[in-house]
């Protein structure tokens, strides 16, 4: 507690923090005394998330929760631990993340009942969508009728001031004029849209309501918390007003809230950016997020297949920091947005990132764009189903799916806790349909579908979704199995060429386990020799003059020692 009044102090240094700590301190004594869902203590090898929306199926006149629930205990339960469940609370727009009601459960979806029933079968995880609120909010509609309760809740600035600096993540305003109740024109700050309206950390009082929130989220059952766009949240005009060190110096405070009452939760930072703007969130290894995104797998993976190069690959794996007790990475390939490619600016050469997203809009993805400082359009994101992302429109299926698992085999075995999304665990393509609807580029990748239809899909043998299902479901059991795919077990990266993306895995009585994955559509002769047992299929492998790798095909290889054939 007495680190919780030093931050604040921090933060607020000018300003008198008694009331804003006793509120926080009043906040948090209320939970402790509360029973609450015991938490798993630690990470561990058995942890897959599976990424999805609570309305991601549907059946007639049933709450989409209860349906999503149907779903996980028929198919998904022995694969997926933990349930990232996108925001469900009641929103007008963005899929989600324009929240009216943070204490709410969109009525369409279910209520806090449905999400409890869920938690009795999956830990799950809920995004704190901290930085900005509806502006249909009941907190935003008071500011417009000018309750005073609400004047200092928002960003007002004057649209003269120079705001040159501060980081754009889209090509659309940074102010949004609003009319309050008393005819006075207001310009808000609304980083991502003008229905999203960024919160003012500044006014200790907005601080306190979202550790409530924090908080209430925890007594609900989230185990794992998603810290939605957190680098925006401190505004100091003259600056560009992303990782602010008042933005970490307030996730360390989350840290210390949630450590305070509920050890075992999660904080995850979601900051899609440059790779060391990302992993600066780790704090000092012990004091800020549990777990950081990392971004710049997605891209890379990606660049890799496309490029048949793993050299990207490989030299930025060999700088990944290693984990501890405390942090890890959020290892995904596909999620609710696009491939964000500002993560590897820095590691790929522009031009190169210029042709690979030249190349993927030509076999049908969609590309959303950012203002640079010089008002120059740049891409930040690829829309697009990972599935379509590594193929090409006259690829069959057999070759697709190669690509796709080896894409897997990566996201599986690198350290850290694996997120996998439901279109990537369906296999599906992407959803133009969608984007007509809705005229936005991410439906082209958040298709929504009838609990009848996808059974069908899913039962019907040798169909794609069929294959993917069975086959990626097939290696994520193996990972699950294996104590050397621990999160913080350490990782070794091997130099096979240019082809192979490999690294050994190694524990503290020195057992190890070998990952090879040929991202390339040749063959690949390596050097290898020694008896291996193959994990994935559980067949012992003797290589006396190297090891044949096919296109796309990856081994998990535990070496046989002599002590154990005997």
């Amino acid at each position: 507690m007495n680190r919780i009044k030093e931050r604040l102090s921090y933060i607020y240094e000018d300003q008198n923090i008694e009331k804003v700590y006793s509120h926080i301190e009043a906040a948090m004594e209320k939970i402790k005394a509360k029973e609450l869902r015991q938490r798993k203590p630690a990470w561990d090898e058995e942890d897959v998330v599976l990424i999805t929306y609570g309305d991601q199926f549907n059946e007639e006149g049933k709450p989409t929760l209860q349906t999503l629930k149907k779903m996980y205990d028929a198919y998904l339960s022995d694969k997926f631990g933990i349930v990232h469940i996108l925001p469900f609370y009641p929103y007008s727009s963005d899929d989600g993340f324009s929240v009216i009601d943070y204490r709410q459960v969109d009525p369409e979806m279910g209520d806090w009942n449905d999400i409890h029933e869920l938690s009795g079968s999956a830990r799950i995880m809920f995004d704190d969508v901290c930085n900005h609120i509806s502006a249909r909010s009941e907190w935003f509609q008071e500011y417009v009728k000018n309750n005073p309760k609400y004047a200092d809740y928002f960003v007002e600035v004057d649209p003269a001031e120079d705001l040159s600096k501060v980081t754009r993540p889209r090509a659309l305003p940074l102010l949004t004029p609003f009319r309050l109740a008393n005819g006075e024109e207001k310009h808000i700050w609304t980083t991502f849209s003008a229905d999203q309206i960024d919160l003012n950390f500044a006014n200790p009082d907005v601080l306190a309501e979202m550790i409530e929130v924090l908080l209430f989220y925890i007594e609900q059952g989230a185990e794992y918390i998603r810290l939605d766009a957190i680098g925006f949240m401190w505004k100091e005009i003259g600056t560009t007003c992303i990782h602010h060190e008042k933005t970490h110096e307030i996730v360390k405070l989350f840290r210390d809230v949630v450590d305070n009452v509920a050890k075992g939760t999660v904080l995850i930072t979601e900051t899609n950016v440059p790779h060391k703007d990302n992993v600066a969130y780790f704090g000092n290894g012990h004091d800020e997020a549990h777990m950081v995104y990392q971004f710049p797998l997605p891209p890379l993976v990606l660049y890799s297949i496309h490029n048949g190069n793993t050299r990207a690959l490989t030299e930025w794996a060999k700088g990944l920091p290693a984990g501890n007790r405390d942090t890890t990475f959020y290892n995904f390939l596909a999620s609710h947005d696009g491939i964000g490619v500002n993560p590897i600016r820095g590691i790929i050469p522009e031009e190169e990132i210029g042709a690979m997203v030249d190349a993927l809009k030509a076999e049908g993805a969609l590309v959303n764009y950012k203002k640079t400082e010089t008002g120059e359009n740049i891409p930040y994101e690829i829309n697009v189903t990972y599935f379509d992302a590594l193929n090409k429109k006259d690829d069959d299926d057999s070759l697709r799916i190669k690509r796709f698992l080896a894409a897997h085999s990566v996201l599986l075995t690198l350290p850290g806790v694996p997120a996998v999304y439901i279109q990537s665990i369906l296999g599906s393509r992407n959803d133009y349909e969608g984007v007509k609807e809705t005229g936005a580029n991410r439906s082209i990748n958040r298709q929504k579908y009838g609990f009848a239809e996808i059974e069908h899909e899913l039962q019907e043998s040798g169909s794609r979704r069929n294959r993917v299902f069975t086959e990626l479901t097939d290696i994520i059991k193996v990972r699950k199995a294996e104590a050397l795919f621990h999160p913080n077990v350490p990782m070794q990266v091997e130099d096979f060429g240019e082809a192979v993306f490999a690294f050994s895995r190694t524990g503290k009585a020195g057992e190890s386990l070998l990952v090879l994955n040929n991202l390339t559509d040749g063959q690949v002769r390596l050097p290898l020799s020694g008896r291996f047992l193959n994990i994935v299929t559980q067949e012992t492998m003797d290589f006396e003059d190297g090891l044949e790798l096919g296109p796309y095909q990856f081994f998990w290889l535990k070496p046989i020692h002599e002590e154990e054939q005997q």
